[in-house]
């Protein structure tokens, strides 16, 4: 079995660097932005560590669990190097980015086409949409943003991301609460500290199979539907074809599928609400 593993890594790699050499007179040369990277032996992987399943900080351990902490060590893996993670936040994610301080951030982002304005993003590599997280004894009254965006609705996001630009801009009657620390907020709901947050799919899945005392009503029916994907500094083109290279060979290998069982399917949540890493059209909220 180790040495299936070991042969799967060693066609991955080569496979990737196949579509990255530049070939000419029977010569090649690998892309100065990869030699720079396994050079220094590191990948320098942006992440907020607040967002499961995806990408976050064990306080036990101090290292990084989730789907995309596992896909940034297979990256990593794929350029013989290892990881190395900058710590950021929602609130300074974009501005971290464009100044260079990580070589692509990869924690549970949405694509789109803001982000895409002022930064490189990768193909995407798993569908996400926005949806309700509440209290289970009120699954059946938070069915619908009109429900939701009235006065006596107390709904609690982290500050900066896109769930609180998304509250700010369909649920401007509701009280909007900001909790600083992501992880936090299922919690508060649970506790009648707050009625609704809106969140993501692949979250409110994770924590309502961990907390019956949640309900993610919507989570078949999100608001929006769209792509995760990498964020990566403006310049970073080489880097950018790599690891989009490096993504068609994970779905192809059948790597995100296994991903996805061992951090989301394995929770609990049916595999039928959660959005395959198909690409699947954003839908305006």
């Amino acid at each position: 079995m180790k040495e299936r593993k070991r042969m799967k890594k060693i066609l991955m790699i080569l496979n990737i660097l196949a579509a990255m050499i530049l070939t000419g007179c029977g010569k090649s040369t690998e892309p100065e932005a990869i030699q720079k990277i396994k050079k220094a032996g590191v990948l320098r992987v942006g992440a907020t560590g607040d967002y499961q399943p995806m990408s976050f900080l064990d306080p036990s351990t101090g290292t990084y669990v989730g789907f995309d902490a596992a896909l940034a060590e297979d990256l990593a893996e794929s350029l013989g190097v290892k990881v190395e993670y900058v710590p950021t936040s929602w609130p300074t994610l974009m501005e971290d980015t464009l100044a260079g301080k990580f070589d692509l951030a990869l924690c549970g982002i949405t694509i789109t086409d803001a982000r895409k304005e002022q930064a490189l993003m990768s193909d995407g590599y798993l569908g996400n949409g926005k949806t309700v997280l509440c209290r289970a004894e009120d699954a059946g009254i938070y069915t619908s943003l009109e429900a939701i965006n009235r006065p006596e609705v107390r709904v609690m996001e982290n500050p900066g991301g896109l769930n609180e630009k998304f509250a700010r801009e369909n649920l401007p009657e509701a009280e909007l609460i900001i909790h600083d620390v992501n992880e936090e907020i299922p919690g508060l709901i649970a506790q009648g500290e707050a009625d609704v947050m809106i969140t993501e799919i692949l979250e409110a899945g994770y924590y309502c199979a961990k907390d019956d005392r949640l309900a993610a009503p919507l989570i078949n029916d999100p608001f929006t539907r769209g792509q995760l994907g990498a964020l990566l500094p403006n310049g970073s083109e080489e880097l950018l074809e790599y690891i989009n290279a490096f993504i068609a060979e994970e779905r192809e290998s059948g790597r995100l599928e296994e991903l996805a069982q061992q951090y989301i399917y394995g929770k609990d949540v049916e595999a039928e609400t959660i959005p395959s890493s198909d690409p699947v059209p954003a839908l305006q909220p």
